[in-house]
């Protein structure tokens, strides 16, 4: 056990909760969780947090973490306010901040895939709020915050599978997106990465998604097909007649071949019904 003190702040979501089955083993590791029914409250190690209700400076200097994971969700406006005040907590203390951000910081921009230093453009509220949140951190010391932007997520419990899946069953239409190039990860892939870059106290920003590129229809429909043999109801939605990228590829960090995946591996890692 080394002497890293981990807090992941939304530890009862899914790719929150895959970090912390990852890390438990190896740090002492702490999450926060927002609804009781999940049956965390008998857990030591988890802490009920309502972003809109609760201050996080009482949280962090309960726990007093060496290193923070934010996969936090909710309210947008208290999204910020929580990040402002983790951000001054940070420079104040001996921590550093680890930011789950997403492909979506980058959706203004759409004839290319997009690299760790390009500049950041959203046309979505979603992209604007990770944008103003990595502004944020990108003002801190740069040894004290990693920015971990990660393209769509999947995986035998992940939100998109469950959806596809409920869809199918209630023979609901598939949403796919013909135009739309794309990368992709797991899970496992991912929560991997985070374990290598807080054991090598890794810091600047990191696209963490499949090395290849893939359009969204063809990857859902190889993932439908790999969930069982049905024969699914496709929507194709153009919101335009061109090609339009939302990728993120690693050109300045590039991690090590083990840690890397193609979009293969992920419709072929235990993607199955």
């Amino acid at each position: 056990m080394e002497s890293k003190k981990i807090l992941i702040l939304g530890a009862s979501g899914f790719i929150g909760n895959a970090l912390y089955k990852e890390l438990c083993n190896y740090y002492d590791t702490y999450g926060t969780y927002f609804s009781s029914r999940n049956g965390y409250t008998s857990n030591q190690q988890f802490f009920q947090y309502d972003i809109q209700e609760d201050d996080i400076f009482e949280l962090l200097e309960e726990i007093r973490p060496t290193i923070i994971i934010s996969a936090l969700r909710g309210d947008f406006a208290a999204q910020i306010q929580a990040h402002q005040h983790l951000t001054e907590y940070v420079a104040k203390h001996n921590c550093k901040v680890f930011f789950l951000s997403s492909a979506n910081v980058f959706d203004g921009y759409s004839k290319f895939p997009s690299y760790e230093y390009d500049k950041t453009l959203s046309e979505s509220i979603y992209g604007r709020l990770k944008i103003k949140i990595e502004n944020m951190l990108l003002r801190l010391p740069k040894r004290k915050a990693a920015i971990l932007r990660v393209p769509m997520v999947f995986g035998n419990t992940s939100p998109r599978i469950k959806e596809m899946k409920q869809a199918i069953w209630n023979n609901d239409p598939i949403e796919v997106f013909p135009n739309l190039i794309i990368n992709v990860t797991n899970d496992d892939k991912l929560t991997q990465q985070i374990h290598y870059l807080i054991n090598r106290n890794k810091s600047g920003i990191y696209h963490l998604g499949s090395s290849d590129l893939v359009h969204h229809e063809d990857f859902i429909r190889e993932v439908v097909d790999r969930i069982g043999s049905f024969n699914p109801i496709y929507k194709r939605v153009f919101t335009t007649n061109e090609e339009r990228f939302l990728a993120v590829l690693p050109k300045d960090h590039l991690l090590p071949k083990n840690l890397q995946l193609n979009y293969q591996q992920v419709i072929d890692h235990h993607l199955v019904g």
